[in-house]
């Protein structure tokens, strides 16, 4: 897709997030981190898109470049910004480690770790999601072990240790004090931490197979409209006011949906990517009798109820969960050359895009449509 730069950086890259910018500032990000998974030795890794030209060869303007990288123990299973200077990266190893930049030196060290925060009774267990809300941090595992720290303490502030007695596979924030959880059973759970309990507040799934969801995003502005995505590759919009179904089933991926988010700030707008080799960018606008998926070609089609309506930030609501197909369309554009090998992340912040291959490549876009 035009504006989208390619950096080849010989290691797998599973996860891929931009450095927060202030929401009051119309900067835009030009700092991401990656995370690399089997290879000989993962890294967490710093670059930067700024419009600096270095060196004697001449480079693309807005070609990644590496500002600092630093080991990391096990394959990085995801990654997360807790404010501009910290990392908090979730490992094979079921470790949990928090990541320090230090601006003046250019360098990354890490500044915590929880060794052991997922584990079975003989063997370490994966840490597979973290999501953070500074100082909050929540993991989640193979192991089915929620755990709640705070990055000012050692000590765990809270474990959940039968939460599921599945793979818990990724953790988004509902709220300030909930969480979303979903697993390879096809559920997803909402927590509540204000709440003694150690049951969710609520179970989600999908009628007839029990397909392993992989990834979860909360709309963020509507909170209870939930996108999820799994093994089946299919795009699941859920509404958690109501039902214990999706209110809207798409066709999305061939293969396992790694990611799915939301844009921040023009809802209307979402990204999905699969072991396919795709990344896909879904776009709600207006003026079509039927869903329109544009689809290089593939024959898309909405399964059950169609989620399209009005496009625009303050009609996102109907829009994902609107049963009328008649007031607008939905339109599905590839954002990637043809690929082989999984796109196993992206991320989405302004009008810059990055995401991270098997194929050993970084993708950006600085011109995303949104």
């Amino acid at each position: 897709m035009e504006g989208t730069n390619a950096k080849y950086v010989s290691q797998k890259i599973s996860k891929t997030r931009w450095r927060p910018v202030s929401s009051s500032s119309l900067q835009q990000p030009d700092v991401f981190a990656t995370g690399s998974w089997d290879n000989e030795e993962n890294k967490i890794s710093l670059w930067s898109i700024g419009e600096e030209i270095s060196g004697m060869e001449a480079e693309f303007e807005g070609d990644p470049q590496l500002l600092c990288e630093c080991k990391h123990g096990g394959d990085v299973l995801d990654l997360n910004f807790l404010d501009q200077e910290r990392i908090v990266t979730a490992s094979s190893t079921g470790a949990v480690s928090i990541y320090h930049l230090h601006p003046n030196s250019q360098t990354l060290s890490v500044s915590q770790c929880w060794t052991r925060a997922h584990h079975y009774p003989c063997d370490d267990a994966p840490c597979t999601g973290v999501v953070c809300k500074s100082p909050e941090i929540v993991t989640v595992g193979e192991d089915g072990r929620i755990n709640l720290f705070r990055a000012d303490k050692q000590a765990v502030i809270r474990t959940i240790d039968n939460a599921d007695s599945s793979t818990i596979h990724a953790v988004t924030f509902l709220r300030t004090a909930e969480i979303l959880t979903v697993n390879s059973i096809g559920q997803i759970k909402t927590w509540d931490f204000r709440q003694q309990s150690n049951t969710p507040a609520q179970i989600l799934s999908q009628a007839g197979d029990r397909v392993p969801l992989h990834c979860v995003a909360r709309h963020p502005n509507q909170q209870h409209i939930v996108a999820t995505g799994g093994q089946d590759g299919m795009l699941c919009i859920w509404d958690a006011r109501q039902g214990k179904a999706p209110a809207s089933l798409m066709e999305a991926h061939t293969a396992e949906m790694w990611e799915v988010h939301f844009h921040p700030t023009n809802p209307d707008h979402l990204f999905t990517c699969s072991e396919d080799g795709s990344l896909l960018h879904w776009e709600m606008t207006s003026g079509s009798e039927t869903a329109s998926f544009l689809q290089g070609g593939r024959n898309n089609s909405v399964l059950s109820r169609s989620a399209v309506a009005p496009a625009g930030g303050g009609q996102s609501l109907s829009a994902w969960l609107s049963g009328d197909s008649s007031k607008g369309r939905l339109e599905t554009t590839h954002m990637l050359p043809s690929q082989t090998l999984s796109v196993n992340s992206l991320d989405v912040l302004g009008q810059c895009l990055v995401c991270g291959t098997d194929g050993e490549a970084i993708f950006v876009n600085r011109q995303v449509p949104v």
